[in-house]
C-alpha cells in the first residue's frame, strides 16, 4: 500500500505495453505475488513494468491491529456506506490521481491498469470502497491468493475514508480467516495500525503457508457496521 523510497530496487523484468497484457499477463502476476514479488511501474506514462523484491516487507499483523482511539469513534459513528466490489475501477482511478504535493504521479500505468481488471474479473482483486450521498470519496484494493492478502493501493477524498476502508478489510479478513496481510512497504501513515517492517526472507517464511490457507471469501462480501468491524478488526 506504499511506495519504495528513493533508492528502491527495480528488477527485471521490464515489460513493455505491446500485446494486450504487455507479454505479461494475469496468471503471470499471480504467480509473481505466489514468488513474494510484485510489479510497480515508474509513472503514468511509463509503459513498462518492473518487478520488485524489496529487502525489507512491510506487514500489518492481523492478530495485532490498531484502531486509534479516535478512528474508533468514526468508524462507530459510519460516516460512510461501505461497499465491496462495486466501483473497482473507480476505486483504481481514485488510487491513480494526483492526491497533492506528497503523491504528483502514479505507479498506475496503463498495463498495470489491464491487470488488475483482468484479475478483478478473476475474482482475485477487491476493492472496499467508502461512500458518501452516493458519492465514491474512498478506498482502496488489493490481491488476494489463497490466505495471503495484498494491499495495492489506497485514496481519500474525505477525511479518513482510507482508514475506515482499511479498518472495514482487516475485519473482513479476520472472519474469514485470511492469515497474511501484506503492505509492500511500511510507512508512517501504517505504522499508526501495528504494521511492521520484517526482512524479505522471513516474510517469505510466513507467505509460503498463508498461500496453502483457503478462506472463507464470502467474508469479504459481508455486510457489516462500523461497531461489528472494530470488534472483529481487534479481537
Amino acid at each position: 500500500m506504499g511506495r519504495p523510497s528513493e533508492g528502491a530496487g527495480l528488477t527485471d523484468p521490464d515489460f513493455s505495453a505491446s500485446g494486450p497484457y504487455g507479454g505479461f499477463g494475469p496468471e503471470d502476476l499471480l504467480a509473481c505475488y505466489a514468488r513474494g514479488v510484485f510489479p510497480m511501474a515508474e509513472a503514468r506514462d511509463d509503459p513498462r513494468i518492473f518487478i520488485i523484491e524489496p529487502d525489507q516487507r512491510g506487514v500489518i499483523p492481523l492478530d495485532a491491529f490498531h484502531i486509534p482511539t479516535r478512528l474508533r469513534r468514526t468508524v462507530r459513528s459510519e460516516p460512510f456506506e461501505v461497499r465491496v466490489d462495486t466501483a473497482f475501477e473507480a476505486v483504481l482511478d481514485g488510487c491513480a490521481a494526483v492526491q497533492g504535493p506528497e503523491r504528483e504521479d502514479t505507479w498506475i500505468n496503463a498495463p498495470i491498469r489491464r491487470l488488475y481488471a483482468a484479475l478483478f474479473a478473476m475474482g482475485h482483486v477487491h476493492s472496499i470502497e467508502c461512500w458518501k450521498e452516493e458519492r465514491l470519496v474512498g478506498g482502496l484494493y488489493g490481491v488476494s491468493l489463497g490466505g495471503a492478502f495484498f494491499g495495492e493501493s489506497m485514496f481519500s477524498r474525505e477525511r479518513d475514508a482510507s482508514k475506515v476502508a482499511l479498518v472495514h478489510l482487516v475485519a473482513r479478513l479476520r472472519k474469514g480467516g485470511w492469515p497474511l496481510l501484506d503492505a509492500q512497504f511500511l510507512t508512517e501513515h501504517l505504522s499508526q495500525f501495528g504494521a511492521v517492517e520484517t526482512p524479505q526472507a522471513a516474510y517469505l517464511r510466513r507467505l509460503k503457508p498463508a498461500l496453502s490457507v483457503t478462506p472463507d471469501q464470502a467474508a469479504l462480501l459481508e455486510v457489516i457496521d462500523g461497531t461489528e468491524a472494530v470488534a472483529l478488526a481487534t479481537a
